[in-house]
């Protein structure tokens, strides 16, 4: 199958991610049952008003101008830009939005000076490394090397376990792959590849001595982890693609996103099941009994980079919060 590129895809990825995460936003911490009696079996497919995004949105922001910002894509560079970025979103009055304990933990630290190897919380695979990470996948100039270290990097100065990494890793290129035109139904298995050829490779350049841990013998050790649980969770995705579709809950076949492997695989999830209906992966996605904002903004992320801006109404562009970041940041880098 030929490859198709569009000429707006940073665009329609950041703005799908903010979509999916305004839609996600009431529907947290609420019951599939619940959702469903709401809004129907297909969860909430129109965009309230106002459209109010999360932490996710918030911090996915962060981490974009951070990237904007620096003059090489390096650590030296990248690290204090994004610690700055992450203690000002911390302190903001704007954050107000259910934010993970990691991440502020995790930012006071970082606020305090620590040097960010200590100052992450290093047994923390909240998917807070990975909700943020699609800025990482739309800078076209990132070779693949690149795009993992900063990846890596961005992840673990807030979340330190293997896991955390790999599947900040992982949803970068779920972004990257169908911005280079890659079908988003070809994901999983060239995801689950990415994990068997990375196992044991630990990014020293770009993580320092964050291996060194307790029981921890090598940099390799450390890592494998990371990897072999993001490859039992794209496991778990293919083969819940391989059975029919329930039409009910994702979570209950790829598990509830909360942690960073189980987000990554249940976003995935709901955007395969509906491939030709962008909206609709974002109300499957919203109606989880998981961590709903954070699998719809990754659904989303990842059909606006296959598909750019024409998949989303056009109305909702005006609608959603933080529209003029969003649109900035969309037409440097799409």
């Amino acid at each position: 199958m030929p490859r198709v590129t569009v000429t707006d895809a940073a665009s329609g990825s950041l703005f799908g991610l903010a979509y999916g995460d305004a839609l996600g936003k009431p529907t947290e911490f609420r019951r599939y049952d619940q959702i469903t009696a709401e809004h129907g079996p297909g969860g909430p497919r129109e965009l309230p008003e106002p459209a109010l995004v999360t932490d996710d949105t918030q911090m996915a922001l962060a981490v974009a101008w951070a990237l904007r910002e620096a003059a090489a894509p390096s650590p030296q560079e990248l690290e204090p830009l994004l610690r700055a970025r992450f203690t000002a979103w911390a302190k903001s009055p704007e954050n107000n939005r259910a934010p993970g304990m990691t991440c502020l933990n995790a930012c006071a630290n970082l606020a305090a000076g620590m040097p960010w190897q200590r100052a992450t919380v290093a047994g923390s695979k909240g998917c807070g490394a990975n909700m943020r990470v699609t800025p990482v996948g739309l800078v076209a100039a990132y070779d693949f090397e690149t795009l993992a270290g900063i990846a890596q990097l961005q992840a673990g100065l807030t979340h330190g376990h293997p896991t955390g990494l790999a599947a900040a890793e992982l949803t970068a290129l779920a972004v990257r792959l169908p911005r280079d035109g890659v079908p988003l139904a070809d994901l999983p298995g060239l995801l689950r590849d990415r994990c068997a050829e990375q196992r044991t490779v630990y990014r020293e350049d770009w993580l320092g001595d964050l291996w060194q841990r307790p029981g921890v013998t090598s940099p390799a050790e450390f890592i494998a982890r990371g990897w072999d649980e993001c490859a039992d969770a794209l496991d778990r995705l293919v083969a819940a693609l391989g059975r029919p579709d329930s039409g009910g809950d994702v979570c209950q076949e790829t598990g509830e996103g909360w942690v960073a492997e189980e987000a990554l695989a249940s976003a995935l999830l709901a955007a395969l099941r509906h491939a030709d209906d962008p909206v609709a992966a974002l109300g499957r996605a919203a109606a989880t009994g998981g961590d709903s904002d954070s699998i719809a903004c990754l659904a989303g992320a990842f059909h606006g980079a296959a598909a750019g801006m024409a998949i989303w109404p056009a109305a909702w562009a005006e609608r959603i919060e933080y529209a003029d970041q969003l649109a900035a940041l969309g037409a440097a880098w799409d």
